[in-house]
């Protein structure tokens, strides 16, 4: 199971992402798509079009770390997204259900307290 601190966000990109780009590249896209800076701790997910490949972008206190996956047979499940937007953010959770495969529409979330920021 992952785990993160409380204070780390994590976002995915709902638009295909091309998965030759690297450090730079993503960079910009969080500049882009989210209008965040990549250098605040937080997780940025990007997939390809294809959705077999996923890519993570990770400030980790003095660099950048790029974590990279590619499934051999499947393909990921991304959460619903609303129709304009090119991001959403989710939680540990979720990625770790899209990460191992599991139904994001089937899986049912028990309600539970969330504090809004």
């Amino acid at each position: 199971m992952l785990s993160f601190p409380s204070n780390v966000r994590l976002y995915l990109c709902a638009t295909p992402t091309d998965m030759r780009k690297s450090f730079d590249g993503l960079h910009t896209l969080v500049r882009q798509v989210f209008e965040l800076d990549p250098l605040e701790g937080h997780l940025f997910l990007f997939v390809n079009r294809r959705r077999d490949r996923m890519k993570i972008l990770w400030w980790d206190r003095d660099g950048l770390a790029l974590f990279c996956k590619r499934l051999e047979a499947g393909t990921y499940q991304l959460p619903e997204v609303a129709k304009n937007a090119q991001g959403v953010e989710i939680d540990a959770t979720q990625l770790a259900m899209l990460l191992n495969g599991v139904d994001l529409h089937s899986a049912k979330r028990r309600k539970r307290y969330s504090r809004v920021a």
